[in-house]
C-alpha cells in the first residue's frame, strides 16, 4: 500500500512539474502554410463528408437487405403452410379404404413444404450476409481513403512549413 501511494505521489509531482513547463513556441506562420492549412481542412472535410455518405449508404442497403429478407422469409412460411393445409384437406377428404396413403402422401407434402421454406430461409439469409460483407468492404475501403487524403494534407503542410 506505502509503494502504492509513493507511486501515485510521485506521478503527481511528475505531472505538476511538467504541466509548468514552458511551452515551445511555433515560428509564425507563412502564407503558404496557411494556404496549405486550409487546403488540407477542406480536403479533410470532403472526404470525412464522402465517407458518412458512403457509410450511410451501406447501412441503408443492409436495411433494405434485410427487409426484403425477411419479407422472402414470411412468403415461404406463408407457402408451407398453405401446402400443408392443401395436403391435409386431401387427406380429410380421403375414402377410408385410402387414407393410409393420404396420411402418407400428407407428410411428404410437409416435408417438401418445410425443405422448399428451409432452403428460401437460408438463401435469403445468405443474401442478406453477402450484403453485410459488401458494405462492410465500403466503409472500409472509404475509412482508408479517408485517411489517405489526411495523411497527403499533413504531407503538404509539412512541406510548406519546410519551405
Amino acid at each position: 500500500m506505502n509503494k502504492l501511494l509513493a507511486s501515485l505521489l510521485a506521478t503527481l509531482f511528475v505531472s505538476a512539474a511538467f504541466a509548468q513547463a514552458p511551452v515551445a513556441t511555433t515560428a509564425p506562420a507563412t502564407p503558404a502554410v496557411v494556404k496549405a492549412e486550409v487546403k488540407a481542412d477542406k480536403a479533410n472535410a470532403a472526404a470525412s463528408k464522402a465517407e458518412v455518405k458512403v457509410d450511410m449508404k451501406a447501412d441503408a442497403k443492409v436495411e433494405k437487405a434485410e427487409a426484403k429478407a425477411s419479407e422472402t422469409k414470411a412468403d415461404a412460411h406463408q407457402d408451407a403452410a398453405k401446402a400443408k393445409t392443401a395436403a391435409h384437406a386431401k387427406t380429410a377428404k380421403a375414402k377410408p379404404k385410402a387414407h393410409a396413403k393420404a396420411v402418407k402422401n400428407e407428410v411428404n407434402e410437409a416435408v417438401k413444404a418445410d425443405a422448399k421454406t428451409d432452403k428460401a430461409v437460408a438463401n435469403a439469409d445468405a443474401k442478406v450476409e453477402k450484403v453485410k460483407v459488401d458494405a462492410a468492404g465500403d466503409k472500409a475501403i472509404a475509412k482508408i481513403e479517408t485517411k489517405t487524403i489526411k495523411a497527403e494534407g499533413k504531407a503538404d503542410v509539412k512541406a510548406a512549413t519546410g519551405k
